[in-house]
């Protein structure tokens, strides 16, 4: 269950193809490409469980180094490529890494932060390089090939969002096996997903997040062969499944959203057939638009819900949700508890926080309160993901409403709280509330609802302050982080203690849309 079986097997065998160029990977060039990037992280000190993080486009090389990382056991911390400076650094310090890989595409986002990550001892940039970074393919080219003599699993640790409003990294157990050993995902899409030699997977979303990340990995630990879009386009989708006969394929509800906006004639042009699955998960999914997906693609759209803690995982197919309309499955490795706020279990179609029951442990790195906060109330050893939602008497899950007021942007989490301590520290602000709101396309997008120190008198007024404060926020926040439009209130809903009633300014701009989230 790792490239260089498959090397061994059908050393010509494509692992990667590039969507745009065509350009194609063998699993014999995978592998060699890992082997030489395992010795070199190695013979630059780093050891087995140590900390190393990468920031990238999807870069053509990408998996080359995501194997290397994992032949050589480190703990990975893929970051996206998106991130401001400032938030780069946090995770850059707060996961320890010893060594830091990025590419020419990112060289002036690099220079910025140097001095800022003493820690990193190890830094190599694709592409070119700049003061402080090693030139990444002079280094491998003088590596050996040899595979290390002990080879450990490596695995990811991703980051999520922390209790002061910095992301968090997921910290998995790290049980050192050997190279190869059996994965959870992976046996999950052999048994659920039909992942084998034959898959032709196409990838169309950014690789640093977790669902990408791991199954493309999953395909390369089983034989198959992915098809990696620099990024989602939706004809361009459509295209890649024609010309490579692709098998399967993840996406965000947004990405359906996309491809059922194309002209008739479009989406008439392309052959679908080949698809056997179809899954999704990252952001709830519209009925009316997954109905519309099944009746063009047909019976091969599956649905699952679950976390980078890796806690549970809950899936259906499209027979399931067809009987079941709006669930997001049922759990197949851990028992669900619906609990109220006192950590009593609540009755079959009562909604409440969801918890899962398994034997999957996780915590959150550097944050004990936030790992505290995610076990349940009575001890029993149940972890959330802070979601609500109910189960019906079939035991499907149904979801309700989020943790923390998160807001999900076309598959991608973006946690309020940042802007908000961004944007109080402007001197125009004296409160801010942030949160998402509906969506045609992405879902939701971001909102915020400020009180100023001086009401806007016009349209013009607002308009411009608005811009000022967007402006401010996205000076130390990825702009997607960031809020896309501004309302003003004299006084926004504080309880006395100085609890922020979110909830009320959010079921507002909610009451119209016809669901919750």
């Amino acid at each position: 269950m790792y490239p260089g079986h498959f090397a061994a097997l059908s050393p010509d065998k494509p692992a990667v193809i590039d969507a745009q160029t065509g350009a194609i990977l063998t699993y014999a060039q995978l592998d060699t490409a890992a082997n030489k990037i395992s010795n070199l992280l190695r013979q630059s000190g780093l050891e087995v469980g140590d900390h190393i993080a990468l920031c990238l486009e999807n870069h053509p090389r990408y998996f080359e180094i995501i194997w290397g990382c994992h032949y050589a056991g480190l703990i990975y911390t893929a970051c996206s490529s998106r991130l401001t400076s400032d938030e780069l650094t946090y995770i850059l310090n707060d996961c320890g890494a010893k060594a830091y890989i990025t590419s020419h595409y990112k060289a002036d986002q690099a220079q910025e932060i140097a001095d800022t990550i003493p820690h990193v001892e190890l830094r190599l940039m694709l592409d070119g390089t700049i003061a402080g970074f090693d030139s990444f393919e002079d280094a491998v080219e003088r590596s050996s090939a040899t595979p290390l003599e002990e080879r450990i699993d490596g695995t990811d640790m991703l980051y999520s969002s922390g209790t002061t409003g910095r992301p968090k990294g997921v910290r998995l157990q790290f049980p050192r096996n050997p190279l190869g050993s059996p994965n959870a995902l992976t046996g999950l899409a052999q048994f659920l997903l039909g992942f084998d030699e034959n898959v032709v997977y196409l990838s169309p979303a950014p690789l640093y997040h977790a669902a990408p990340l791991r199954w493309n990995m999953s395909v390369h630990r089983t034989g198959g062969t992915s098809i990696v879009m620099d990024h989602f386009d939706a004809e361009q989708f459509l295209h890649c499944v024609e010309k490579f006969s692709v098998t399967h394929t993840q996406t965000v509800p947004t990405m359906f959203v996309r491809m059922l906006k194309l002209p008739d004639a479009t989406k008439r042009k392309y052959d679908v057939s080949s698809l056997s699955y179809v899954f999704h998960a990252a952001a709830p999914c519209p009925i009316e638009t997954k109905r519309s997906m099944i009746d063009w693609f047909g019976p091969v759209i599956h649905e699952y819900y679950a976390g980078s803690e890796g806690n549970g995982f809950v899936y259906c197919n499209t027979e399931q949700w067809l009987a079941h309309p709006g669930t997001v499955g049922m759990a197949l490795n851990a028992t669900i508890h619906i609990l109220d706020d006192d950590g009593n279990e609540l009755p079959v179609g009562e909604t409440g926080t969801v918890f899962f029951e398994s034997t999957a442990s996780f915590e959150y790195h550097n944050d004990p309160e936030k790992t505290k906060a995610s076990r349940d109330p009575q001890g029993r050893g149940w972890s959330t993901l802070g979601d609500i939602g109910y189960v019906d008497h079939d035991n499907f899950l149904y979801l309700t409403d989020r943790k923390a007021y998160m807001i999900i942007s076309g598959g991608v989490n973006i946690y309020p709280q940042e802007a908000e301590n961004a944007l109080i520290h402007h001197p125009d602000v004296i409160d801010v509330a942030v949160f998402g709101i509906p969506h045609e396309e992405f879902g939701e997008e971001v909102k915020a609802v400020v009180q100023p120190v001086s009401m806007p008198t016009s349209d013009k007024e607002s308009a411009e302050l608005s811009a000022r404060l967007i402006a401010y926020c996205k000076e130390s926040l990825a702009d997607f982080k960031c809020p896309r439009s501004i309302d003003y209130r004299e006084e926004l809903p504080r309880h006395p203690t100085g609890k922020l009633y979110k909830r009320l300014l959010k079921d507002e701009y909610w009451a119209n849309s016809g669901r919750k989230i």
